[in-house]
């Protein structure tokens, strides 16, 4: 079969590798009728983070089942599915505590040893902890707008989670990439009364306005924080999400929270990251980071796309066929997509 393999800075192949197959009882093999390129996919793309050999790419998908080992349970051949970032299998102690990104035996795909997603297939180890069927038929458009669960909404959920946005809270979104404007979407969804997003580039600002944001601010860094604090009357915020993942971003999301706030981080930095803790003892400001652990998300989030109260498909605003995937990762280099849909 082919996938999308990174060979080094801004050399993205498609190459034949072995196909995607049962190796334990309890995989399943998927084949690949949707996948995406992401942000935090661009950090070995533009050599940020340096990849040592080939390395097979994507960790967002949905597709069909082609075939399932003699342990599965949940999943059938036929069966349109959607999958986390990463496996887990649902039983461990990491996972009971809703933390199926540090499972036991998991792990996330495109990583050494593991399939990346930007392929025609992808073998789903632990295929019961970590699939969720999606109903009917593998409708294009559905899944379409099921994809983004995979990664990018579930990240922008956990950020208004954990920052508790709900009815009469303020909300500041540092960052306007697709997690960015997916915290919008997520943000308005748990009633937000204010969303206000820190970002610069025209057309994802056009789509938050769609998404439901109230006010932008251009500003960066000390100009930012006092446009952020003049509009919320000088206090600041009381949730605020770093979507962007830099320390000068970390910084303005610290900066911009109101005293006994709430800051999440999560945006990918790439690089360690210093933040201001005197500040925040001073201010009585709580600061969560970590990985969304999307599969606790899955279930809940897809009920709500199938009751069309989110859709975060606008964010696809170029597409391209496996074949040209190397055209994808240049549009996302560029800033001249925000997103990249990859078919078969």
């Amino acid at each position: 079969m082919f996938a999308a393999v990174l060979h080094g800075p801004r050399d993205v192949r498609l190459d034949r590798v072995p196909d995607a197959r049962i190796e334990r009882p309890t995989d399943a093999v998927v084949e690949v009728a949707l996948s995406a390129v992401c942000g935090t996919d661009l950090g070995g793309y533009l050599g940020v983070d340096p990849v040592s050999g080939a390395q097979r790419m994507g960790h967002e998908f949905v597709g069909v089942v082609s075939d399932v080992g003699r342990a599965v349970r949940s999943v059938r051949p036929g069966q349109a599915v959607l999958a986390p970032m990463g496996w887990s299998d649902g039983t461990c102690s990491f996972c009971l505590r809703g933390l199926p990104t540090s499972c036991r035996s998991g792990g996330l795909w495109g990583e050494a040893g593991a399939d990346g997603c930007q392929a025609e297939a992808v073998r789903v180890p632990h295929a019961d902890g970590t699939l969720v069927p999606v109903p009917g038929t593998a409708d294009a458009e559905l899944l379409r707008r099921v994809l983004p669960l995979a990664d990018v909404l579930s990240a922008g959920h956990h950020a208004g989670v954990t920052t508790k946005v709900r009815p009469g809270r303020t909300v500041a979104v540092v960052g306007d990439g697709a997690v960015g404007l997916c915290t919008v979407l997520a943000a308005r969804r748990l009633g937000a009364e204010r969303i206000i997003l820190m970002g610069t580039h025209a057309p994802r600002l056009s789509m938050a306005r769609e998404f439901g944001v109230d006010d932008i601010v251009l500003s960066r860094d000390q100009a930012a924080i006092d446009e952020v604090r003049a509009l919320t009357g000088g206090d600041g915020a009381d949730a605020v999400i770093d979507a962007f993942g830099s320390e000068q971003s970390l910084a303005t999301a610290v900066g911009v929270a109101k005293s006994g706030g709430d800051v999440c981080l999560v945006g990918v930095t790439g690089q360690p990251t210093w933040v201001d803790v005197n500040a925040m003892i001073r201010r009585n400001i709580t600061l969560q980071a970590g990985v969304a652990p999307a599969r606790n998300y899955l279930p809940e989030l897809l009920d709500a796309v199938l009751a069309d109260q989110i859709d975060a498909s606008p964010l696809f605003d170029k597409s391209v066929p496996l074949a040209s995937v190397a055209d994808g990762y240049a549009a996302m280099g560029e800033r001249s997509a925000i997103k990249v849909l990859v078919s078969p």
